[in-house]
């Protein structure tokens, strides 16, 4: 009988602290933030995902009320700074701004370090980058069917170039390949500078790059754009035709530049963040930043960055198997 008391009265122990802890921990999500709150970008400065971090980050940090750190953590594919955020407290000091390669690593990299769903709380998709088929003016060619046509007489002669193996310009290639049955020879570089540098320079002929690395040397002639891989024309290319419009049912290739935070992140922490994106997007200098960038704010809901990270996800796999490319 005493032992049984004892129980009921340990469980009622638990339980009470149990209570606590839940009231502690939803009076913390009810103040957040009340210090700096950090953003891991898994890439270098300079980047793509440095870049859209830092036009969102000053409107955030008044939408908080508090400061806004960027933490830029390169290496791995980005894998070393999304790592530090999955296994980053649950209270939403540490966020993160990933891209693409969040989705496509899934697909190239055999043994993640976290896993790439369970790991993590959707907060917000912030923006969507298409990829641009872009070419060395040298080419003759001035558009998708014109690029398809003599890919077809020169089998096996025509070079593009990427930021590497598993990138989204190398998938990318690698779907047109499959879909439209030519063969281009895939030339890999370290990083988007040097790819983009011989390009330049004639040492290859062609690429699938993000609107923000090519725009601008589309504008001043140095690249030729044969089209734009979005689900619609970009405000930044309005004269250039999509691969759908080019001919390619189905063809959308583009980097989403989304938010999150580590796995059991609190609903009322969650909506936080979230409302600070979207309030920072709502500003027209923001939008014009990141237009002139070829970004196109998004400002999703957590759950329709869900299931967008998971149907990336999935899209990837299908991507690389298709490919025939297989996780290292």
């Amino acid at each position: 009988m005493q032992s049984t008391v004892r129980i009921v009265l340990s469980l009622a122990a638990l339980c009470g602290m149990q209570l606590v802890l839940s009231d502690a921990q939803r009076v913390s999500a009810q103040s957040y933030p009340s210090r700096p709150v950090r953003m891991i970008v898994p890439f270098p400065p300079g980047g793509n995902t440095d870049i859209i971090a830092r036009i969102v980050h000053p409107r955030m940090s008044e939408a908080l009320g508090q400061q806004l750190l960027i933490d830029n953590r390169g290496g791995a594919g980005s894998t070393i700074g999304t790592e530090l955020t999955a296994r980053a407290p649950a209270d939403g000091y540490t966020i993160a701004m990933v891209s693409a390669a969040h989705t496509i690593n899934p697909a190239m990299v055999k043994k993640l370090p976290y896993d790439s769903v369970r790991d993590f709380t959707p907060i917000a998709v912030v923006a969507d980058v298409p990829t641009v088929f872009v070419c060395h003016p040298s080419l003759p060619v001035r558009n998708l069917q014109e690029f398809l046509a003599l890919a077809r007489k020169r089998p096996g002669e025509i070079t593009y170039s990427t930021a590497g193996r598993g990138t989204v310009g190398h998938l990318a290639a690698e779907l047109l390949s499959s879909m439209t049955k030519i063969e281009i020879i895939h030339v890999p570089y370290k990083g988007t500078g040097p790819a983009v540098v011989d390009l330049m320079a004639g040492h290859v002929q062609l690429q699938f790059a993000s609107m923000p690395a090519a725009i601008n040397f589309v504008r001043a002639g140095k690249l030729r754009m044969l089209a734009q891989a979005g689900a619609k024309r970009s405000a930044a290319a309005p004269d250039v035709p999509t691969m759908i419009e080019s001919g390619l049912p189905g063809y959308i290739i583009s980097s989403g530049f989304s938010v999150f935070g580590p796995a059991k992140l609190q609903r009322p922490v969650v909506d936080r963040v979230n409302g600070a994106i979207k309030t920072a997007l709502s500003d027209p200098e923001v939008r014009k930043k990141l237009s002139d960038q070829g970004a196109e704010p998004v400002g999703s809901s957590p759950e329709e960055h869900d299931r967008f990270n998971r149907a990336e996800i999935e899209k990837w796999i299908k991507v690389a198997r298709g490919a025939g490319i297989e996780p290292q």
